[in-house]
């Protein structure tokens, strides 16, 4: 059963002051959640990277139904899967919040796009 759905788009060009500043990415995005590439050769890349995680976790939070409200964006976050798939990382206070909302074991699934200018993520919580 579909508890919750959410949908996010994000600008990829308005990441560059984030990439660039890395008080704002320590402020959004947990350690897992890090480029791994080298910003100099590869910013928009980054720009990709971050916007679309971005934009997950909106997704998310939509699909949550309560937005930001009870939840910091550090304490979740995208990660790739063994196969390459994105999955969401959930800290204990998140996950308390998911379970408090939708009782245990439910699943999140996401799906994430980027294009040069725009990055997309839709997320499905279902039981």
């Amino acid at each position: 059963m579909i508890l919750g759905i959410g949908t996010d788009i994000a600008e990829v060009p308005r990441f560059k002051k984030w990439v660039q500043n890395p008080v704002l990415i320590d402020r959004f995005f947990n350690e897992c959640e890090r480029f791994s590439g080298n910003l100099e050769r590869a910013l928009s890349a980054a720009c990709e990277h971050y916007a679309v995680r971005f934009a997950a976790k909106e997704a998310f939070s939509k699909a949550l139904g309560t937005g930001f409200v009870g939840l910091e964006l550090k304490d979740f976050g995208i990660v790739k899967n063994e196969e390459g798939k994105p999955d969401f990382i959930f800290g204990e206070k998140t996950q308390c919040k998911l379970d408090e909302r939708f009782g245990k074991n439910v699943r999140v699934h996401v799906s994430l796009s980027h294009e040069k200018s725009y990055a997309v993520a839709f997320v499905v919580i279902e039981k």
